[in-house]
């Protein structure tokens, strides 16, 4: 028996690869499908199964084009119903791998189709369960995803999570390992450890959300509690992964476009393109092609533009480190990102070779904006989450978290400079450059964000 997961830290996302006697499972695999594959060849197995434990809205799967390159069916658990071919399991269905049993525990909530894959060893034995997004490590997941309107809130979701927990999965033996679908920092849940592999006797122990003596009232209560609104790319990335999309191939294929300066130009002013820079953050600031937004492909790349940018058909053209634009356009396909047109060839020294206009960023540093402060009143702007604001911040500085920053563009001053911060910089770049992009020119970036303000001994709360 192998279990591996394979987890991809930009997206706080883990798949699985399990294989028994030459056969495999894949449980949650991401759009690019390629390394399952090989995967597969080099032990000498086939994959016999694609299990999909829901609709994912955070990423899109790659249900569909491993099933197509390899033959295996897809499976989801009761209540699905997608717009292609696919085994719709009973709830306590079993699947056999090799010598292992998959079992297909029905575990509501979160969406209602949501489904834990139980995995039986050779033996018979409870070895591990593959939650989806029904059970995170230090929390569960977030159960706003499904309601529609009136019919059914996030409070009748939630409801329905806590029995499937205690009913289906907080019954097994403390020794089953827990395998999650997402870690710290996915936004499908709030409380989630930086830990991806857990034994379901530590979380009973010390998850918030299984606590044994706790009442479905206050578990609806606690779930629901400081749930910010759902990225709004979540929809659409549930509709593709339920209705169908184009394979990665063709995607790849049609964003690789070399174009020269003029070509650039042109495309970006008929089509009305998001130019999206993902250097690094101190090379944008330096100089970039005007208008353009900034999200560094080495961040939190794919959810940022998710969140940013929301609507997976806006057209988008790119500027990246060379060598990496197979790789920006495969990441952003993650999040259904699909209408790259091309890549500036040559990157930003073939713009500046043409001796087009170049924008920047203004930025100081923390100790410069020590002593700003001791001479005068300055706006500073925190762009960090709630959590990390809450948790200590500047004084009288204005708190308008990146993930809402669109929304929220008439809190900054048009008039006069002002400073904006996050934690370590990247994110505080995104929002200077999104601010550019909509008219407002006077962000100045403090480097090194809230790290770098403690060490320079500005007063903190």
């Amino acid at each position: 028996m192998k279990i591996e997961q394979i987890y991809t830290g930009c997206l706080s996302q883990g798949a699985y690869y399990i294989e028994s006697n030459g056969e495999v499972a894949i449980i949650d695999p991401l759009r690019e499908v390629s390394p399952y594959i090989e995967r597969a060849e080099r032990d000498n197995a086939s994959i016999k199964y694609v299990f999909e434990t829901h609709f994912h809205a955070d990423f899109v799967s790659g249900h569909l084009t491993l099933s197509k390159r390899t033959g295996a069916p897809i499976v989801y658990g009761p209540n699905a119903n997608p717009s292609f071919t696919a085994i719709i399991a009973e709830d306590n269905q079993e699947f056999k791998v090799g010598n292992l049993t998959i079992i297909v525990l029905h575990t509501p909530g979160h969406t209602m189709e949501s489904t834990t894959y139980l995995l039986k060893d050779e033996t018979g034995k409870d070895h591990a369960i593959f939650t989806g997004d029904t059970l995170f490590l230090g929390d569960v997941g977030r159960p706003d995803l499904a309601q529609k309107g009136n019919e059914v809130t996030q409070e009748d979701l939630a409801g329905i999570l806590y029995d499937s927990l205690r009913n289906k999965i907080m019954i097994l033996p403390d020794d089953v390992i827990v395998y999650p679908a997402h870690g710290a920092g996915s936004a499908c849940g709030k409380h989630m450890m930086k830990e991806t592999v857990d034994t379901l006797g530590n979380q009973k122990g010390m998850n918030y959300a299984l606590r044994a003596n706790m009442t479905k009232s206050e578990f609806i209560t606690e779930v629901t509690d400081g749930l910010l609104p759902p990225p709004s790319y979540f929809p659409l990335n549930v509709q593709m992964n339920k209705e169908g999309y184009d394979h990665i191939e063709d995607i790849i294929a049609r964003g690789s476009k070399k174009l020269n300066p003029e070509a650039f130009e042109q495309l970006a002013n008929e089509t009305g393109a998001v130019i999206l820079d993902v250097r690094n953050q101190v090379e944008f600031m330096v100089g970039h092609v005007p208008n353009s937004i900034f999200i560094g492909i080495d961040g939190g790349f794919a959810p940022w533009v998710g969140a940013l940018i929301a609507d997976v058909e806006q057209p988008i053209l790119l500027v990246v480190p060379e060598g990496r634009e197979e790789e920006t356009i495969t990441r952003l396909s993650r999040v259904g990102f699909d209408n790259t047109l091309g890549y500036l060839d040559g990157g930003i020294k073939t713009w500046q070779a043409s001796e087009r206009e170049t924008a920047s960023i203004k930025f100081i540093s923390a100790e410069t904006l020590k002593n700003l402060m001791e001479s005068s009143e300055v706006p500073i702007f925190d762009v960090r989450k709630g959590g990390e604001f809450a948790g200590a911040h500047i004084p009288k500085a204005k708190h308008t978290s990146l993930e809402i920053i669109n929304q929220h563009l008439n809190e900054f001053p048009t008039g006069v400079p002002f400073y904006v911060h996050c934690a370590g910089g990247y994110r505080s770049v995104i929002a200077a450059s999104i601010l550019k992009n909509r008219g407002i020119h006077n962000a100045i970036d403090v480097v090194g964000g809230f790290e770098a303000i403690e060490e320079a001994g500005i007063e903190v709360i």
